[in-house]
């Protein structure tokens, strides 16, 4: 709810505070008294575009201030959190102009003006000015008939199978496009796995081979270190008859010595056991030598194919195993995905499926509030003078490529005031007072379906009097009844329909003319109101007129 409205040095308006209150709010005054300044002013606080041309002549700067308290529940605190703009419950919008200069505030943190027009956007709509906002702005009209056909649960629907048609539809296209690179390099893959399953390398097989070589390089010097020692050991005076010759002569004395030399018996025994598995090892390492006399050209050749693929792979020849089983794995897989492919195309395409269920629903049951809408606001225009008129809710198809978690429907509400005109959007309706009350209509119809705002309504009794302006002050201040409602009016049966009645009037001062704004009491409504329906001179009838009005 808008609660004050402060105005510094706009136009003709010098200093203006004004408190706003909930229900039906109307402001009057004569032609020219600066109605049209506080709407370009509040506008100001709104995000509008700067006019240089609003700085009045008393000072340099232009400042207006609009106050807001809307209710905890109001979408827009989660704007000003989003947006890092603290506040205490109330929303202050200040706007200065100084020195072809605009400065934004919002609770007295610089911001944007598209943020600020964005927040504004969501505290108050001004219906028949400010083109392009409130229902004027067809990007909202989808929203508000949603909100009229209360499918929340289609809208819902409609959003999740979008999000999983999407996840699958990039799953399914991230698969396809690493299948068809892995196809790009099909050949080279199975060629090289052939290669490398015939050469079949093995963990750290170059460091075993090149330990080989180095054995094999030195063969001649470890065969004559292996003689030298076979001789020593088995040869006539080796070692091993050294020790049989000794064990023998403990032998001997073992019937004299008693338990004397027993250990030393023993011990020679195992060092000759001993000695002969070393012979024996001597012996078999001898013939290994002797065995394949061309062993180190067949390392050399191993090393030489192991080195060769490693290049070719770009790794260490004594990981080659590893790039083996890595390309094994590939090949498997390129097998393998053809199926998964499969798998992912059908899962997409369920999804695409049931998407395209969930949006014809959603586009079924907006047809169906749509029509409830348009014979609604049809009913609220004869009244209002407009039984000439016609109103409709258009829903189309979106293109393809524009289809989103909304569904596929573009809609715009469209109206015509006279027989025999095309159709447009409503914000091609030529007459201002027409247009107003056009989104009159609208409001009463749409009222609860959206979050509560401020309304201000402008020329909406325009080139009407009588008892359509009764309809029109009877709508306004239904309206009143459910949200903050401020109306700029000529109307008496307008004005006499307010909770609230504020009178603009200017004045010569002594630097000028200005404009002012005051509250009226009871007897003050009653001469202003007979002032809008007899002139400058009021008679005695049009103040029973007033008073009938205004108790009516």
């Amino acid at each position: 709810m808008l609660t004050l409205l402060a105005v510094r040095n706009v136009v003709l308006i010098k200093t203006l505070d004004l408190e706003f209150q909930s229900g039906l709010t109307v402001l009057t005054g004569e032609t020219g008294a600066g109605k049209s300044i506080l709407l370009d002013a509040l506008g100001l606080a709104l995000g509008s575009r700067a006019n240089f041309g609003l700085i009045g002549a008393e000072a340099p700067t232009a400042e207006v201030t609009a106050i807001f308290t809307p209710d905890q529940q109001h979408p827009i605190w989660s704007i000003l959190d989003d947006n890092g703009i603290d506040s205490d419950g109330e929303i202050i919008m200040r706007r200065r102009l100084r020195d072809g200069k605009s400065t934004a505030l919002i609770n007295d943190t610089p911001v944007s003006l598209g943020i600020m027009r964005q927040i504004g956007d969501l505290l108050i709509e001004i219906q028949g000015q400010f083109e392009g906002r409130g229902l004027l702005d067809q990007a909202t009209h989808r929203q508000l008939l949603d909100q009229f056909a209360h499918h929340d649960h289609l809208l819902a629907d409609c959003a999740k199978h979008w999000d999983s048609w999407i996840s699958a539809k990039k799953t399914f296209q991230a698969a396809a496009a690493s299948r068809k690179e892995t196809e790009e390099n099909a050949e080279w893959l199975k060629q090289s796995v052939t290669e490398l399953d015939q050469l079949a390398p093995e963990a750290n097989e170059e460091t075993r081979l090149m330990e080989e070589r180095d054995m094999l390089s030195n063969i001649t010097r470890i065969a004559e270190a292996l003689n030298t020692a076979d001789g020593l050991i088995d040869g006539e005076n080796g070692a091993i008859n050294q020790i049989a010759q000794a064990s023998r002569a403990i032998t001997r004395i073992t019937d004299v010595s008693g338990t004397l030399t027993a250990d030393l018996e023993q011990a020679l025994q195992r060092a000759e056991a001993e000695l002969s598995e070393v012979e024996h090892a001597l012996s078999a390492t001898q013939a290994n030598l002797e065995g394949d006399p061309n062993r180190i050209v067949l390392v050399d050749d191993r090393l030489h194919a192991l080195r060769q693929l490693a290049r070719k792979h770009g790794v260490e020849a004594d990981h080659l195993h590893q790039t083996h089983d890595h390309l094994h794995q590939q090949l498997a897989e390129l097998e393998d995905t053809a199926g998964d492919i499969t798998k992912l195309a059908s899962a997409m395409a369920e999804a695409e499926a049931d998407y395209h269920q969930s949006r014809a629903a959603l586009s079924q049951s907006r047809q169906d509030a749509a029509s409830k809408l348009d014979a609604l606001i049809m009913a609220e225009l004869p009244p209002l003078k407009l039984e000439q008129a016609q109103f409709q809710t258009s829903i189309t198809d979106l293109p393809d490529q524009q289809f989103n978690r909304y569904g596929s429907d573009a809609i715009r509400f469209e109206a015509c005031t006279n027989p025999g005109m095309a159709l447009a959007p409503i914000d091609q309706i030529a007459s201002g007072g027409e247009l107003a009350r056009f989104l009159l209509a609208l409001k009463v119809v749409l009222a609860d379906t959206n979050a509560p705002v401020t309304l201000i309504f402008d020329e909406v009794d325009a080139g009407v009097g009588g008892a359509v302006a009764d309809a029109v002050g009877t709508r306004l201040a239904r309206l009143g009844e459910q949200m903050q409602s401020i109306v700029i009016t000529h109307s008496p049966q307008v004005a006499a329909r307010g909770h609230h009645h504020y009178q603009i009037s200017k004045s010569v001062a002594e630097h000028g003319t200005i404009s002012t704004t005051a509250i009226l009491d009871q007897d003050e409504r009653i001469n202003e109101v007979s002032r809008m329906l007899a002139g400058e001179t009021i008679t005695s009838e049009a103040r029973a007129a007033a008073i009938r009005l205004l108790e009516g």
